[in-house]
């Protein structure tokens, strides 16, 4: 399999779609295009007419759209073990991750990732509406599931895939979370795959201003 992505240290969605194959062990090569650059958009179309990363290649087989390739993913690779084996937990896990992938545009537009940086940023209503969502459902699963894991549904899953790099923004600007959300978030970082996405990103030289938002802290 090939992936495409953007950049690691901003790109959200890319990371989405590199998490779910490098966390469930799943063999593939990855090519990076950086975003927004001259021949960004020419070459991301030898890829996908979509031209948005991250696009996945398997076997002929093209598929794009971040939660779209988690589903794929999950259901050629691991026998569907990317959701909760729980057919009320698998409904609400989708739920929360589509709620994750169509919603929160005032937390995606305040709060954009950016895995190098440390800032302070003040937040608008909206925004903070988006925090305490966030910091609701985060809260309520992990006290539900604590005995079987520290992930949001005990095991990992395309849930947490989807909310990695909310934890990272999190990160980035010390937002106020609870104590549970505060160590799910320490429980993302601390994920080997995650540390090897943010030590990439750390490398990387390009900046795109409009993502450098706040105060370094």
């Amino acid at each position: 399999m090939e992936l495409i992505i953007g950049n690691k240290n901003y790109s959200s969605w890319s990371l989405r779609g590199w998490l779910m194959l490098k966390a469930f062990d799943i063999p593939f090569t990855e090519t990076r295009l950086a975003l927004f650059e001259a021949d960004f958009y020419s070459s991301l179309a030898n890829y996908s007419p979509a031209g948005k990363v991250p696009v996945l290649i398997d076997n002929g087989i093209t598929v794009w759209d971040s939660l779209a390739i988690c589903e794929y993913v999950s259901e050629t690779h691991l026998g569907n073990k990317g959701w909760p084996a729980d057919a009320a937990e698998r409904a609400l896990a989708r739920a929360i991750s589509c709620e994750m992938h169509s919603g929160f545009f005032g937390l995606r537009h305040e709060l954009p990732m950016n895995c190098r940086a440390k800032r302070a940023v003040t937040l608008t209503e909206a925004a903070l509406k988006d925090v305490q969502r966030i910091d609701t459902i985060w809260t309520e699963l992990l006290q539900k599931n604590s005995a079987q894991g520290p992930w949001l549904f005990g095991e990992f899953s395309i849930a947490d895939v989807m909310f990695a790099p909310v934890a990272l923004r999190f990160d980035t600007y010390n937002s106020e979370v609870s104590n549970h959300s505060r160590a799910y978030v320490k429980t993302v970082l601390a994920h080997p795959a995650v540390q090897a996405w943010v030590a990439d990103a750390k490398q990387e030289s390009e900046t795109i201003e409009e993502e450098e938002v706040g105060l370094p802290l």
